[in-house]
């Protein structure tokens, strides 16, 4: 006897037409022969369930990047990179989207922070007619697909807003194929395209504004290597405005005569939460995955790493930061780890827990920690940091891939790792990246226009090194849309780009 509950849905046809049926076939087989089916067979292959009602937003971008075969460029689950719901994170928390469902915004926002390209366009910003041509480009390629945020009722299915991909269209009939990803739900279909434009064409209750659809492609340069902005809880929300809102006015101030007073005061007023809001990322494995050697692309990986942060390290910024952190007058709020042990302390149970499916475990102790500085094919030093964590009664032993700009040689290994002297991410550096990506026009209120002219040299992007620049301007570009997601703002497509 079955369960109580529901089991899938019966599609209403008309208007829709399901994929596998006979009609469906021929539409596949004809629009197939037409050439609007060749984004298709990549988003087949990636095909997923929403592993969560809400999550259909999620379900569906994870479905996109792994077909553009964008890399995450960090781990999923044991050795393997791989997008996943529970990973695009970084505009909204997953548990709020869990509860609340997620925005045509937050949506665009992700697939931004993820390195993909984006135009996204609300009905209100285009035309049935626009819409048409961007689906028979976007179906015609493998480089292009193309997401819909539309309502259900249109089509007599039950339910509201959804996400879900394009994944081919039919010219004679002018129809479009919508691949579910609610699969427990409704299969894949088939929908008049005029019809699909009016269930876009209606207004998303949360935002106030019309739903529409996006073109997710692969974006020429590089997502983040070595540095993050984090919104995995709320506290996102204060740092955002603070850098976005309160910063210029600080800036106005008619006391500020020299860089030290301006870095100064915007040291003094960071908010409590400012070393949560930025983050350097660091590569976890199983150290029984490949002992103690590294791939050649995770060296490759590395040595990328540690030439973006030797390259912040030079920049004449650093140094100032690096003076008034060093200075009897600092009292900054940015989280602080000059030992690695306090790192693997800390990184070590975390890594623990992610590689073994725990995300939110925490009460792993961290028992032994290890500095491996081992000398790779090209004679360059690479540090390993290894740590041993029990939790549980079960032991776990994972190895930290960490970035430095000046490593030592030989291999030291005790509880607190005192003997071990290495430059890796900290306060300066995190803190000159996070000033560099402030959006330029933050200083222009400043009233001295001596002291105005030397700080815009010291924060211009256009100078900067080709992998540090990247580096800063996706975070200026992350930094963007959080505020607009956290103010529920439109994007359009002339703020869906590269900002310098």
């Amino acid at each position: 006897m079955a369960a109580a509950g529901l089991y899938r849905r019966k599609l209403p046809s008309p208007p829709a037409i399901e994929f596998a049926s006979p009609e469906g076939k021929r539409l596949f087989t004809e629009a197939y022969q037409s050439g609007t089916m060749e984004g298709f067979f990549k988003l087949i292959s990636h095909f997923q369930t929403q592993s969560e009602p809400a999550y259909c937003g999620l379900a569906t971008l994870a479905m996109v990047l792994n077909a553009l075969a964008i890399d995450p460029g960090r781990k999923w689950k044991g050795p393997w990179r791989w997008y996943d719901e529970s990973m695009l994170d970084c505009c909204e928390p997953l548990e709020k989207i869990k509860a609340e469902g997620i925005t045509f915004g937050t949506v665009a926002c992700l697939a931004q922070c993820a390195g993909a390209e984006v135009k996204a366009f609300r009905t209100n910003q285009s035309t049935i007619d626009d819409f048409r041509a961007h689906v028979i480009k976007c179906t015609s390629s493998e480089d292009c697909h193309l997401i819909v945020s539309y309502h259900r009722k249109p089509f007599n299915q039950t339910g509201t807003g959804h996400f879900s991909p394009i994944g081919g269209y039919h010219a004679e009939s002018d129809m479009a194929l919508i691949l579910d990803v609610a699969r427990f739900k409704y299969p894949p279909h088939w929908v008049p395209l005029a019809l699909l434009w009016e269930a876009m064409d209606t207004i998303d209750k949360t935002t106030g504004r019309p739903r529409g659809f996006m073109l997710i492609s692969i974006h020429q340069k590089v997502p983040s290597l070595l540095y993050t902005l984090s919104c995995r809880d709320e506290r996102w929300v204060t740092m955002a405005k603070y850098l976005m809102d309160e910063v210029p006015i600080l800036l106005k101030s008619e006391d500020l005569k020299s860089v030290p007073q301006v870095l100064f005061i915007l040291l003094e007023s960071l908010p409590a939460c400012a070393g949560y809001f930025i983050k350097w990322v660091l590569e976890v494995r199983r150290q029984e995955e490949n002992g103690s050697s590294l791939s050649k692309e995770e060296k490759e990986r590395l040595a990328a790493k540690e030439e973006i942060l030797q390259q912040v390290h030079e920049t004449e910024l650093f140094k100032c930061v690096t003076d008034l952190l060093s200075s009897s007058n600092s009292n900054h709020k940015l989280e602080e780890k000059h030992l690695l042990s306090e790192i693997a302390a800390n990184v070590c149970c975390q890594g623990a827990a992610l590689l073994s499916g725990e995300l939110t475990s925490s009460s792993g102790i961290c028992s032994r920690t290890c500095i491996k500085c081992f000398k790779v094919n090209d004679d360059k030093s690479t540090t390993v940091v290894s740590g041993t964590v029990v939790s549980g009664g079960n032991q776990h032993e994972v190895d930290m891939l960490v970035p430095v700009s000046k490593a030592t040689t030989g291999c030291c290994c005790n509880s607190t790792l005192n003997n071990c002297t290495v430059m890796h991410p900290a306060s300066t550096d995190v803190l000159t990246v996070l000033l560099l990506a402030l959006p330029p026009t933050t200083w222009l209120d400043i009233k001295d226009k001596s002291l105005l002219s030397e700080i815009q040299c010291l924060v211009s992007t256009e100078n900067l090194p080709d992998a540090l620049q990247q580096e800063v301007l996706l975070l200026r570009r992350q930094l963007h849309y959080l505020k607009r997601c956290k103010d529920k703002e439109v994007d359009d497509d002339s703020t869906l780009c590269w900002f310098t």
